[in-house]
């Protein structure tokens, strides 16, 4: 979108004017914005332009591409510098300048210039950069903009790129061209292989000097039918060119028949850590397919035999890679026993002789056009240089600068150095025709040739013909794609006196392989196999390829099926799960909530403190039965509650043992029994203290049903609507135990299980509890009820208190306990909820009613004394007149007034 907007407003104005006022910044797109500020006479970028290019003075300059640094980590654009592919070919170009400058033959009296740029590896990033070529063919009105002081601007001419050299990655060269088209801007690239910079259409200002790989991935497949291979796999780098490569290698070899394609794999533009691994692994689920294609990066490539190594596959993959593995030595460092009897490809290519004097003799003081070539220096050296203000780390070595390539250092020339030669030569060659053509006799550029006409270069580019760098042919078809001319390579490190890469055969348009010079592992003459049809392993099926009748895929029966018959897969009954090798079914383990488990740690430990703490209450006052603490707090209601709290705390036991019929029937009495008794003595109490105070407003005679044989009369009746629910549900549904294989059945067999449980469902759980939670309501209700009367008379507050609190507890409780429903841990999660809300509301009920009581008992007898003793009317009316007090102190605000009552206390 950003390319064709561009491609609008350049058009329309015909590559001359690009107006300030006719262009509004809200909707401008983000190119034309860098555009802007590339080209503004005041920008600071423009003031200080290209800190990062090498620029040669030329009465023509050419632009150049090169990915001098590797792509940076995540938010940095450019990573460690690459010696090989970057400065090596960097250094080719200006090599290839220096050469035809001096030649008196070609270009005579026109000195060709560059501008090099870094791609850093990374496609947009090269984009950004590569907007320096086209900033001249951009011509602004100016006339309107003034500096920030007010100035008229100073105008600089930009320099004109009439052509690019490069780029090196496929889809560098693809987002490059997008751009450079528009501005009818020349491209040689000398690296980039994708089948699709073959479209005209798209492409029509690309030319390259190497083959795409449409050819190569024809020989390729020559290749590996001539090794007797029908079953392989692909692997290929993220972007256009692994991608593409292998697209065309699957559907030249669908085309050609006889070969099958086990696996197509992808490696991702940012790999994860432990993604090699798991290619290795997905590439090891059709281990008969030895042979793999691989289309991918040199990092790529490194990864993927490093991973093979870890996996202890040295040996059995047998690899055919492209050309970006050629007869490079990076990709294969330390994993020369993997990398071992590979066949690569390789456009046909020579060392460059001049080139290795030239470069050999590159030194930081006579190299200093190249500003990365320090860096460079450095990386090669292993050592640091001095640069004023930074210390230098005193583990590394200083450089001194003495140093010298290839003595000090290995060296090695990179295999695209002569394309990055001729692809300079071809440039120089179609201006030279064209300066021949344009301005016969004429001595520099003439009038004709300032500016070149990029789409005039390109039909001259197209016709050059000339002998390379290597003593080839330099040429190029309707669709700039140079001849495909490949060495074949095979890496060898035994019975050969260098071990390494060896030539065993060509491909021009047909392949010419010595098969009994190719050696495999161990120095084997023996050649390996990669078919298709081996007996698939226990616990996979065959699936036969359609169209394919030679090859099926063997597919693993997953989930819980297993194999049946050689065809077909079949599900395990419900209770039983595959074998290991999924050729049976077996039982599936029970399991059940264990004593030592997690889940049940807390739950025990909870519930033992609480048994300690009731029992201390219960001794307490059977020993202080007499005293005044423990009769005002109603002793036979006191010890039915604590009894009710007991067995709250002893239900944890019951919850977490080994369900059985036993088992599963006192859960089911004790699970509310414990908090009925509890909330059925709390009830009756804050319903005694309720009665009373209400009947004492009306009348000085005492309510019915308020003396102690009542009240536990009143409490056991509650209860036993609790006890005759249970006995009920025993009737209907006798207590038993069930296997839930259900609540454990994850997507991975092994890890399935059969939980052991009481027949009790979440509902009738509920159910069970429903009674107590009513009672507890209720007692809510009749506490917030006597929340006015003075605490110096009953119990209410600390029973409102106490079930405000409970209250809380098992709001809490719900949505934990229904949370859970859907998780695999749900009978473990669900079973600890209960167990320690429970043993929450028993300690809220005991820490706040009983345990004051003792604390006075046992550290405070002084106080447990007996105190004048009130009749019931003395203690209706001064809870009365407490009661009109505080409604009368409440009006009194209401209606704005304040009184100030006496100090009565003293």
């Amino acid at each position: 979108m950003v390319i064709l907007q561009l491609y609008c407003k350049i058009k329309v104005r015909m590559f001359r004017v690009l107006s300030w006022s006719n262009c509004h910044s809200t909707t401008w797109p983000r190119l034309l914005w860098i555009l802007w500020v590339w080209l503004s006479p005041c920008s600071s970028v423009h003031q200080h332009s290209h800190p990062h290019s090498i620029k040669i003075l030329g009465d023509i300059t050419l632009g150049g591409l090169f990915p001098v640094h590797a792509r940076g980590p995540a938010g940095v654009p450019c990573g460690e510098i690459k010696k090989e592919k970057g400065i090596h070919r960097m250094e080719a170009m200006l090599y290839a300048l220096d050469q035809i400058n001096s030649d008196p033959e070609l270009l005579p009296n026109i000195t060709l210039g560059a501008r090099i740029l870094d791609t850093c590896s990374r496609d947009t990033y090269a984009l950004e950069q590569s907007l320096t070529f086209v900033q001249a063919l951009i011509q602004k009105d100016t006339s309107d903009i003034r500096c920030s002081n007010g100035e008229q601007p100073i105008i600089r001419k930009p320099e004109r790129v009439v052509g690019v050299i490069g780029a090196s990655g496929s889809s560098v060269s693809i987002m490059v061209a997008n751009v450079l088209r528009l501005f009818e801007i020349p491209q040689i690239s000398y690296a980039s292989t994708a089948p699709e910079l073959s479209d005209n259409n798209r492409y029509d200002f690309f030319s390259r000097v190497v083959p795409p790989d449409s050819y190569q991935a024809q020989a390729m497949v020559d290749i590996v039918k001539a090794l007797g291979w029908n079953y392989v796999s692909t692997l290929a780098s993220e972007g256009n060119y692994g991608e593409s490569g292998v697209d065309a290698f699957v559907q030249i070899s669908r085309e050609a028949g006889g070969l099958c394609i086990a696996q197509s794999l992808k490696i991702p533009r940012e790999p994860k850590l432990g993604e090699f691994d798991k290619i290795i692994k997905r590439l090891m689920e059709t281990p008969n397919a030895r042979g793999v294609i691989i289309f991918a990066h040199e990092d790529d490539i490194k990864q993927v035999l490093e991973a093979a190594r870890k996996s202890n596959l040295t040996g059995h993959f047998k690899f055919v890679g492209s050309d970006s593995w050629g007869a490079k030595s990076s990709p294969i460092l330390d994993q020369e026993d993997v990398a071992e009897g590979a066949v690569t490809i390789l456009p046909k290519r020579a060392s460059i002789e001049g080139f290795d004097q030239y470069f050999t003799t590159r030194s930081l003081e006579n190299n200093r056009r190249n500003i990365w070539f320090a860096e460079f220096w450095e990386d090669d050296f292993r050592c640091k240089l001095t640069r004023p203000g930074i210390k230098i780390d005193p583990e590394k070595k200083k450089c001194t600068g003495e140093e010298r390539i290839s003595r000090d250092s290995h060296y090695e020339q990179e295999g695209k150095v002569q394309f990055v030669i001729d692809a300079v030569y071809a440039m120089a060659h179609a201006l030279h025709n064209m300066h021949q053509d344009l301005c016969p006799g004429a001595t520099g550029v003439c009038d004709k040739m300032d500016p070149v006409e990029g789409r005039l270069l390109l039909s001259y580019i197209h016709s050059v013909n000339f002998n390379g760098s290597a003593g080839t042919a330099v040429l190029f078809n309707e669709n700039g794609d140079a001849p495909g001319r490949y060495d074949i390579f095979q890496y060898q490190t035994t019975n050969t006196t260098n071990p390494g890469y060896r030539v065993i055969g060509q491909w021009t348009n047909n392949l010419r392989l010595s098969v009994e010079e190719m050696q495999w592992t161990g120095g084997s003459r023996q050649m390996p196999d990669s078919v298709c049809s081996l007996p698939c392993r226990s616990g996979e099926r065959k699936k036969m390829v359609k169209g394919v009748p030679c090859c099926w895929h063997c597919e693993l029966c997953d989930g819980y099926q297993f194999q049946a018959d050689e065809f077909n897969c079949e599900m395990c009954p419900f209770d039983m799960r595959p074998s290991p090798n999924r050729t049976a079914c077996r039982p599936t383990p029970i399991i059940k909530l264990e004593w030592h488990s997690p889940w049940a740690m807390i739950p025990l430990f909870l519930a033992i403190l609480g048994i300690l703490a009731t029992l201390s209450v219960i001794i307490t006052f059977i020993r202080f039965n007499d005293t005044p603490i423990v009769r005002a707090a109603g002793r036979e209601l006191s010890y039915v509650l604590l009894t009710g709290i007991f067995l709250i705390y002893l239900i944890t036991f019951l919850m977490i043992a080994e369900p059985g019929t036993v088992v599963c029937t006192f859960r089911r009495l004790l699970l509310g029994l414990g908090m009925c008794i509890t909330y059925s003595a709390m009830l009756t109490k804050t319903n005694r203290i309720y009665r009373i105070f209400e009947q004492g407003k009306k009348s000085v005679t005492p309510p019915k049903f308020i003396s102690p044989t009542s009240q536990i009369m009143i409490t056991f009746i509650l209860i036993s609507v609790q006890v005759v629910g249970v006995f009920i549900w025993f009737g209907v549904m006798p207590p038993h135990t069930i296997v839930d294989y259900e609540e454990q059945r994850p997507p991975n067999p092994d890890l399935a299980r059969g939980i052991l449980k009481c027949d009790m469902s979440d509902l009738s759980l509920i159910c069970c509890l429903s009674y107590s939670i009513v009672l507890m309501v209720t007692c809510t209700v009749y506490a917030v009820k006597s929340r006015g009367v003075p605490e110096t008379f009953n119990e209410a507050k600390p029973i409102g208190f106490t079930m405000y609190t409970t209250c809380i507890v098992w709001l809490a409780f719900v949505p934990i306990f229904f949370g859970t429903a859907q998780s695999t841990e749900k009978m473990f999660i669900q079973t600890t909820t209960l167990t320690v809300s429970m043993s929450l509301s028993a300690s809220v009920s005991l820490g706040m009613l009983y345990i004051p009581k003792v604390y006075v008992i046992i550290l405070h007898p002084e106080q447990n004394v007996q105190k004048r003793k009130r009749s019931f009317k003395a203690v209706v009316q001064a809870a009365t007149m407490s009661s009109r007090l505080s409604q009368k102190s409440i009006n009194d605000k209401q209606n704005g007034e304040t009184k100030i009552e006496p100090d009565r206390t003293q």
